[in-house]
């Protein structure tokens, strides 16, 4: 896990499916095309972006008529950059262990080290039935996805793989070149108990749906305690959809028209579909398990984060969800070219003043909290 001396790292959604990121009728000027997003990848980096996460989608959904393979749109934006790193959306049941493990090896080499993967344990069930892949209950997604990243882990790491799971079997399997160092970093999603247990045994990465930092620490607490007793550590991602306006009245007009135009007949197909996720866990909690109309409107309940205001405010609350325990901002926006530059240029530099005069404030108190004889003169 990063200590609190760490920067939060940011990353945005790519939007490499069509749609963008709001489930509304409200303008978005924002495109799914190559050319748009080759742009907004070089605007990232140069804005202070870490990280960029493809999404996954085989069919249409939701306002979602298009949608590029992530692994290779993926590979296309690490071509047109030099220090953004991306992450592939997988997804278990259409990728085997070997396939993704292949891929993301030889991307590894042509990207410099600079490709992650994100395991998707899957919450759309219509998508798996029109593609003919067998619907796994909700525990048994999870229990697929950590033998894949076990599988994903022994390919890359070992000599030859020998392992026996419930979804997966190699014996003497010995894959080159492997990745180079360090290894491809594992990002997982979710937030019911399968998801946060899995990401304490086997991920790099917890990313988890948009929330307030009082739920989000719970979460944090949890998954750091069950790490620590694994000897493993993780970090955490939340999710947010970011309006920064000059005036906060401004953002919040923006988020009221959004919600306002908001098309209920996806928003309801997207609910129908959610209820495979969190609801459909045993403890009925996770993802989307106490989502709101306003919150499925942005699919990763990402309004819930409240990154919604000036630069200022919302500075502010980064630096909230960070003393909760995040590790990284994973950001939508409504017309991500302007955005992600006026995010990088006003909300970055506030985050990173705010962080340096917290750290300089824990130091100043350790240094007072030490016995005078210590202190010299």
């Amino acid at each position: 896990m990063s200590t609190p001396s760490d920067p939060i790292k940011f990353a945005y959604w790519v939007p490499n499916v069509s749609g963008g990121l709001v489930i509304s009728n409200i303008e978005q000027r924002t495109s799914w095309d190559i050319d748009y997003n080759r742009k907004l990848a070089q605007i990232a980096e140069a804005s202070g972006f870490e990280y960029a996460l493809t999404q996954i989608r085989f069919t249409a959904g939701y306002g979602a008529d298009n949608q590029h393979e992530s692994v290779a749109f993926s590979h296309a934006l690490l071509a047109a950059t030099t220090s953004l790193k991306v992450i592939a959306a997988i997804l278990p049941g259409p990728w085997t262990p070997v396939l993704a493990a292949k891929q993301i090896a030889t991307i590894n080499h042509l990207s410099s080290g600079r490709i992650a993967v994100n395991i998707v344990s899957g919450w759309f069930r219509g998508e798996f039935q029109a593609i003919g892949e067998p619907w796994l209950d909700h525990d048994e997604r999870y229990r697929r996805s950590e033998e894949f990243i076990r599988s994903l882990r022994g390919i890359w790491t070992e000599r030859s793989l020998t392992f026996a799971g419930d979804f997966y079997r190699f014996r003497d399997y010995s894959m080159k070149p492997k990745p180079i160092d360090p290894q491809p970093e594992i990002f997982q999603g979710g937030s019911s108990r399968a998801a946060r247990d899995m990401a304490a045994r086997v991920a790099d990465w917890y990313f988890t749906n948009g929330n307030t930092p009082e739920e989000i620490r719970k979460q944090v607490d949890d998954i750091h305690a069950k790490a620590s007793a694994n000897n493993h550590s993780v970090k955490i991602g939340v999710n947010a959809f970011a309006i920064a306006r000059e005036t906060e009245d401004e953002a919040k007009a923006v988020l009221d028209e959004i919600i306002a135009k908001a098309n209920p007949e996806a928003v309801q197909g997207f609910a129908d579909q959610a209820k495979n996720a969190g609801k459909a866990s045993p403890e009925g909690e996770g993802n989307w398990a106490k989502s709101s109309f306003a919150d499925l409107v942005q699919y990763n309940d990402g309004f819930r984060s409240n990154l919604i205001g000036t630069p200022e405010q919302i500075a502010e609350r980064i630096i909230a969800l960070r003393n909760a325990g995040a590790d990284l901002i994973l950001l939508g926006f409504l017309h991500f070219h302007e955005e992600v530059e006026y995010f990088g240029k006003y909300v970055i530099p506030l985050v990173r003043k705010l962080e340096a005069e917290n750290l300089s404030d824990k130091r100043f108190l350790r240094i007072r909290a030490r016995p005078a004889a210590l202190l010299g003169s």
